[in-house]
């Protein structure tokens, strides 16, 4: 039989990337992390429009910290947890220990966040506690579910190193949080008529805590706790884990595992320095800034490498977005190395300095970089619940079907001017500009909903079309050409 008689309809084969590893969990337990994420960014970025006061003055107020935690918790940290979910097990080559467990998590994590967001506003903070409490029964599930899920690794890397110092600057950045706002309660009832018994244990040792905490400064134990969490939790992530998704992404390896291994610990040493520093108010703070700073670098310097080993030479929207985030860091850590300097005074401009540095971190580095990862796992998570058993079957879409490049073109280049005219209009603490600046983001996030609406359609209308009719015998040989007679001589 010839080659032609042997050809079959064409059809989308099956990535072979991580959302479709055998170790992958179930698609909709991520996706329901990043939809829940998504929700919280659009509040929080509303807010901005409408508040802008917010970023345009000095950040320990009410409004901020609701602000503030509305990102870091329901947006960032919901996205996080959800995409180490389906990440961590794939990048490990391993099973995710539970996703039942997973699945009551997400329930604590977003009454949890939900409430101290809304009583942070309101600036109740018996409340914020209550509902702090929730969140770290959460926060528990999860580290327990991903520790267990880590102990299962056939071969530990860089990856599970990067992991599990996430898990526990997460679990220290949790209850450093949680005991800020004990510090902030009052507790009569220790030394009324409800002080005997287990409430009133309960209560003294809530008193004594608070005690504790009040031997502090207040705004550096808050940047503090920020640092845990954005430096330790986030940054140390997406050192981790983009030591996995970027050589995948462009076909390419680690350069040099030593230099990876260096990155993690030096933000390891150099964010445990630097937590005591700014709690205590040390002027060693500068010099545990460095070694954060080195360990960035020497994370830059592995990742350029492995860009310049890449087989795959194009790269699309959704890794630019990541390494533009990640090249971010260099300005950040500039500006982290002058905020550090030792007898900084606090002045109206390293107020502003300050709130530049928080916003670049979270709007800038890990927000940026989070959008870019979406367009790397969305598409491929919802392409392999749609359409994966109809391989072969039916004629489905390819991955760049199921969004725009167009709209994520945009939505790139929108974001980066909506940064740009934020950072500027902090520095220049004007109300009005911000607002300008981050109606600029707001439309860039709309790029972003509109995709992921698009991406989602999926799930609801699959697009399956049957496929087209395989050629017979017959069919083939009528295809071939037909010899002309030749002409008879007279």
């Amino acid at each position: 039989m010839s080659a032609a008689a042997r050809t079959t309809a064409p059809h989308h084969k099956a990535p072979s990337l991580a959302g479709f590893s055998p170790h992958a969990p179930s698609v909709t337990l991520p996706l329901r992390f990043m939809v829940a994420g998504m929700l919280a960014l659009f509040v929080g970025v509303s807010l901005l429009v409408l508040r802008p006061a917010m970023l345009a003055t000095y950040h320990y107020n009410q409004y901020v910290i609701a602000a503030t935690h509305l990102f870091v918790l329901g947006w960032i940290c919901t996205i996080v947890m959800g995409a180490m979910y389906q990440l961590v097990p794939v990048a490990l080559e391993t099973k995710l220990y539970s996703e039942k467990l997973a699945a009551w998590q997400f329930a604590f994590h977003l009454v949890g966040f939900t409430g101290m967001v809304w009583m942070f506003w309101t600036w109740n903070m018996k409340q914020v506690g209550h509902f702090g409490s929730v969140l770290l029964v959460g926060v528990g599930l999860f580290v327990y579910n991903i520790a267990r899920t880590l102990l299962r690794v056939p071969r530990w890397n860089v990856i599970a190193t990067a992991v599990a110092s996430a898990l526990v600057w997460l679990s220290l950045a949790v209850s450093v949080g949680l005991t800020l706002a004990v510090g902030k309660c009052s507790y009569e009832a220790a030394s009324g008529p409800a002080s005997g018994g287990p409430l009133g244990v309960f209560l003294h040792g809530l008193k004594a805590i608070a005690a504790f905490t009040a031997r502090f400064d207040q705004i550096g134990a808050m940047h503090a706790h920020a640092h845990l969490g954005v430096v330790g939790v986030f940054i140390m992530l997406i050192v981790g884990i983009s030591y996995k998704l970027v050589p995948m992404f462009t076909l390419s390896d680690i350069q040099s595992s030593r230099r990876a291994r260096a990155s993690v610990t030096l933000l390891n040493a150099g964010l445990l320095g630097v937590f005591v520093a700014i709690l205590l108010r040390h002027p060693l703070k500068f010099a545990f800034a460095l070694l954060v700073v080195a360990g960035l670098a020497c994370y830059g310097l592995e990742i350029v490498a492995i860009l310049r080993a890449r087989k795959r030479r194009s790269l699309d929207w959704g890794l630019k977005s990541f390494l533009t985030a990640i090249s971010l860091l260099a300005p950040l850590s500039i500006l982290a190395l002058v905020l550090s300097w030792p007898g900084l005074p606090l002045t109206t401009l390293t107020g502003r300095l300050e709130n530049v540095y928080g916003f670049l971190g979270l709007a800038g580095v890990v927000s940026f970089a989070i959008m870019g990862m979406f367009y790397k796992i969305i598409p491929f998570l919802v392409w392999y619940g749609s359409y994966s058993t109809q391989i072969g079957l039916r004629k489905v879409p390819s991955l760049a079907d199921l969004y725009s490049p167009g709209l994520q073109a945009a939505g790139y280049w929108a974001y980066l001017a909506g940064l740009a005219a934020t950072t500027i209009a902090i520095l220049l603490g004007n109300a009005a500009a911000v607002t300008g600046a981050c109606v600029l983001l707001a439309l860039s996030l709309a790029t972003l909903a509109l995709n992921v609406a698009k991406i989602l359609s999926h799930l609801v209308r699959p697009r399956i079309e049957p496929l087209a009719p395989r050629p017979t015998l017959a069919d083939n040989l009528s295809a071939q050409p037909r010899p002309h007679p030749v002409p008879q001589g007279t």
